[in-house]
């Protein structure tokens, strides 16, 4: 039996959000969820209490990253990621494949498996499923990811290369996990921007025995419009009682967008990436904190938040310390982005286990793009 157990709770009959329960060997984490992306076993500049105080019930790492550095072996000696970091909640790895596909100057793939370049010192590396999914059983998470090859927007004959390498890898995958009882290992759908591959990669890897789905391939440059067609459809292909993950995306509309399609699972660098440029999301917008305007505004960046930020320290505070070159303005504001995408997961969580899913959708002020009409 995996390691895992999902438990579907409610389905919005009108648009077909889903409220879930995963249960995982280091607590339940409720679904619609927002995963902050911890990379290199932190979640930058946010200390883990603070993610604690928002009930974060799952963070992800990299095993590309923690493959270079520190080393598996190193966090296996630790008792794993859990130990490593003192995180006693769920933890999910990527397996690398879109680090390699971001890191294009640094790689050659083929079927056998990827060569590739350590950014960090130039030292060579082979990459194959089998030894991704090495690292991944001695990084220990809860959930570990296929290795897969992510195709950004590009023609045709690339996306069915693609797609077939990523079937091919995804059966070495579940043949190389030697932990299935500890850790559980999702399947990862790919295909471009055309329907009929993403149809063929699902119907591939949604007959193999994963016990949860991701679909990959997007927010990697395609249009709003593309990655909505996509979403509508794939998700309908996917099983209604296993997890669906949606990798990359992240921000406050592209979430909604995924829950309203029937999405349990994001994760992103964004809510961080932008906090540290001095960026954060207030009122559905993103507001640059280092505006003259802000100088002598003694308010919270966002009155309606209940995150500590909001509750503590004012636009003036904020702006100063980026215009001082704080690191505490990062902490602070990456500790604020993260809640918004938190709280409206556990927000939409509240409204579909209660019926009022597509009134939440409608009171909500973020750029929504007219889904129906994509």
């Amino acid at each position: 039996m995996p390691p895992i157990r999902f438990t579907l709770e409610a389905t919005c009959p009108t648009t077909g959000a889903r409220a879930g329960r995963l249960e995982t060997p280091h607590g339940v984490v409720e679904t619609p969820v927002f995963m902050p992306v911890g990379t290199q076993a932190t979640v930058k500049t946010v200390p883990p209490n603070e993610l604690e105080a928002m009930d974060t019930r799952i963070m992800l790492s990299n095993a590309l990253h923690l493959m270079l550095r520190p080393g598996p072996d190193l966090v296996a000696e630790a008792g794993g990621l859990h130990g490593f970091m003192n995180w006693d909640r769920a933890v999910l790895t990527d397996s690398g494949g879109f680090q390699v596909f971001s890191l294009a100057n640094l790689r050659k793939i083929t079927d056998r498996g990827v060569e590739f370049v350590s950014p960090l010192n130039g030292d060579k590396h082979f990459l194959t499923p089998e030894s991704m999914i090495r690292v991944q059983n001695k990084l220990g998470a809860d959930i570990i990811m296929a290795f897969d090859e992510c195709h950004a927007p590009g023609s045709r004959e690339d996306a069915i290369i693609a797609l077939e390498r990523t079937t091919k890898w995804a059966r070495r995958c579940l043949e190389a996990h030697e932990r299935p009882d500890q850790q559980a290992l999702f399947g990862i759908i790919q295909g471009g921007l055309f329907d009929d591959l993403r149809t063929r990669s699902a119907e591939a890897i949604l007959s193999l025995p994963f016990p949860g789905y991701a679909i990959g391939g997007l927010s990697v440059g395609e249009s709003k419009a593309d990655m909505i067609r996509l979403l509508r459809h794939t998700t309908p292909m996917m099983p209604t009682d296993k997890p669906r993950y949606l990798m990359g995306v992240g921000t406050p509309e592209d979430l909604l967008v995924g829950v309203r399609l029937g999405v349990d699972m994001f994760d992103c660098v964004m809510p961080t990436r932008i906090a540290r440029h001095g960026t954060a999301w207030v009122e559905g917008k993103q507001t640059a904190i280092t505006k003259a305007c802000y100088t002598r505004d003694f308010g919270p960046l966002d009155k309606d938040c209940g995150c500590t930020t909001c509750a503590r320290y004012s636009r003036a505070y904020l702006r100063h310390l980026f215009k001082a070159k704080e690191y505490l303005g990062y902490t602070l504001l990456s500790i604020h982005n993260i809640y918004v995408l938190t709280n409206l997961m556990r927000m939409s969580r509240k409204h579909i286990l209660a019926g009022t899913f597509p009134r939440f959708l409608e009171e909500q002020v973020w750029p929504l793009l007219d889904i129906e009409q994509s």
